[in-house]
């Protein structure tokens, strides 16, 4: 009782510790998924805002790219003649301000102010040039002080002839430059080595706050550049991240209460387990495995049930695999052994009968299986075959070959259970070289309805035959899967076709019911062997 409640006392203690870090790792990795996401989220609408601003100044200046060559045809022609084609173009590209032609140097033509002799120097420095270029300055000519972009094309070798496009930006840059705050807080243009800030003229320098966070998208149709600057999308993040905090405490509270729930049955199946195991609450059931062909019991396969007086019958799919998780496989395996050793008068005593017992991998570890074996099965000298049989699913890492070349001497058979389902290879089934394979029952039953697992069956089968090992066929259900396996060479059979899975008491009734029994009975079934 002392060890019952010590148990139970340390379960409490690691339960309580369990469901607080449960609840820690929720609140620490919930903000950090916050904060990450709203930083993310941050970055992209900077990114967004600099590439909108880049597509529509690109939307702008793509257009007067395109009617460049009906305009430089005009150079050198007389205003007079040229004038009304550039106002029709002029209105036609609405965001243009004006149009001029420049001949050797002089702004001789205007949409505006139709004919002129202006030298293009006297009103744009940097104009005219030998390549075509986009510059960034201000008005000289109609709205002095506001800032324009002009788009040059040359048309001679020496650049002095050409066509100016001036584009009328203020408008534009109060909707392409205005800030989004408090994520961006400065939006600047670049052309060349000028810079234009929202609500500001044009400058030839650019100051930025040395804490900012900077961001430069550049067109790739022409030579200018959008700059964003503002705290930083990690700083911003930051700072709202207290506000997810009443959404990550709640978080963290409502999974350590579900971990709480979870480990009153998960972490207790310890303590329950190794009681089970004391008080001998788990019972031994056989499944019967009879000839294909003379329809006679050659064998069972002993599976183990737990009727908890606590919790009532508990599945073997919720116990073993926490069995497996806590390291207790190998006792509730012992425990198999002492039993069926126990209560062995119940089957013929008989070489040609064979008992099953379900062995993980992990059991094989460092020689375990066979010291449990010599100490409870052979020492008792049973006339019966033994079949290990190991699932292909366990971690077949662990199994050691040594000692399953020592089970083979013993004249112990290796079965591989539920064949198929996992990820087996012919150069391990080379080492383990195992006696028989147990066709999965989920192949069997897709017999004549799976196409597809229908020939992986057949593959099954065909596969033992070329590596003469006997075929065990799972989960027979119907006298048609019955016959397809009969007729493709499976020599054992087992399912509820036959017979349901039984407490081992019950199995001398259902043989005397049966066809014959394939070998002498033991006269005195009782009394049963005494457990150790």
């Amino acid at each position: 009782m002392q060890t019952a409640q010590r148990i139970i006392k340390n379960y409490r203690r690691n339960r309580i510790i369990v469901c607080a870090m449960v609840a820690l790792i929720t609140l620490f990795l919930t903000l950090g998924i916050r904060f990450i996401s709203q930083r993310n989220l941050n970055q992209e609408r900077v990114l967004a805002f600099a590439s909108h601003s880049v597509s529509a100044l690109d939307k702008i200046l793509l257009p007067l790219k395109t009617g460049r060559e009906t305009l430089q045809n005009l150079v050198g022609s007389p205003c007079s003649e040229a004038h009304l084609t550039l106002r029709k173009q002029a209105a036609t590209l609405q965001t243009v301000r004006s149009i001029a032609l420049i001949k050797e140097g002089i702004l001789y033509c205007s949409s505006i102010f139709g004919n002129r002799d202006v030298p293009l120097r006297q009103l744009q420095p940097d104009l005219p040039s030998s390549q075509p270029r986009l510059v960034l300055s201000t008005d000289q000519s109609l709205l002095k002080g506001s800032p324009i972009l002009i788009q040059w094309y040359p048309v001679s070798s020496n650049g002095e002839d050409g066509v100016m496009q001036v584009v009328n930006i203020d408008l534009l840059t109060r909707i392409m430059l205005e800030p989004q705050r408090p994520l961006i807080t400065e939006v600047s243009l670049n052309v060349g080595n000028r810079y234009l800030r929202y609500d500001q003229n044009v400058t030839d320098t650019l100051t930025l706050k040395e804490d900012a966070m900077v961001m430069r998208q550049t067109s790739a149709h022409f030579p200018f550049t959008i700059i964003v600057s503002g705290p930083g999308a990690g700083e911003l993040a930051l700072k709202n991240l207290p506000s997810q905090l009443p959404l990550a405490v709640l978080l963290s509270l409502l999974l350590g209460y579900i971990a709480w729930l979870a480990t009153a049955s998960r972490m207790s199946f310890t303590w329950e387990i190794n009681l089970g195991i004391a008080a001998r609450e788990f019972e031994l059931f056989c499944q019967p495995l009879l000839n294909a062909r003379t329809q006679k019991c050659v064998g069972v396969e002993i599976l183990l049930r737990w009727n908890n007086p606590r919790q009532g019958w508990i599945s073997p799919d919720v116990f073993i695999p926490l069995a497996e998780e806590h390291n207790l496989i190998a006792p509730l395996t012992r425990y198999v052994i002492m039993e069926t050793v126990r209560q062995i008068g119940y089957f013929p005593a008989n070489k040609g009968f064979h008992i099953g017992i379900n062995v993980a991998a992990s059991h094989f570890r460092n020689g375990v299986l066979l010291h449990d074996l010599n100490r409870y099965w052979f020492s008792t000298h049973p006339t019966q075959q033994l079949i290990i049989e190991l699932t292909e699913r366990d971690a077949l890492l662990d199994v050691d070959y040594r000692m399953v070349r020592e089970l083979h001497r013993k004249e112990v058979k290796l079965a591989i259970d539920d064949f198929g389902t996992g990820n087996s290879s012919l150069s391990w089934l080379e080492k383990l070289r195992p006696d028989v394979l147990k066709i999965d029952k989920s192949f069997t039953m897709a017999l004549g309805t799976d196409a597809v697992n229908s020939t992986v069956t057949d593959m099954i089968i065909a596969l033992g035959k070329r590596l003469n090992i006997e075929l065990v066929a799972e989960g027979v259900e119907t006298q048609e899967q019955a016959r397809y396996l009969r007729k493709h060479g499976v020599s054992i059979m087992q399912g509820f076709l036959y017979a349901r899975p039984m407490p081992l008491r019950d199995f001398p009734k259902w043989l005397a019911e049966s066809s014959p029994p394939p070998a002498r009975h033991n006269r005195h079934i009782m009394p049963v062997m005494p457990l150790r």
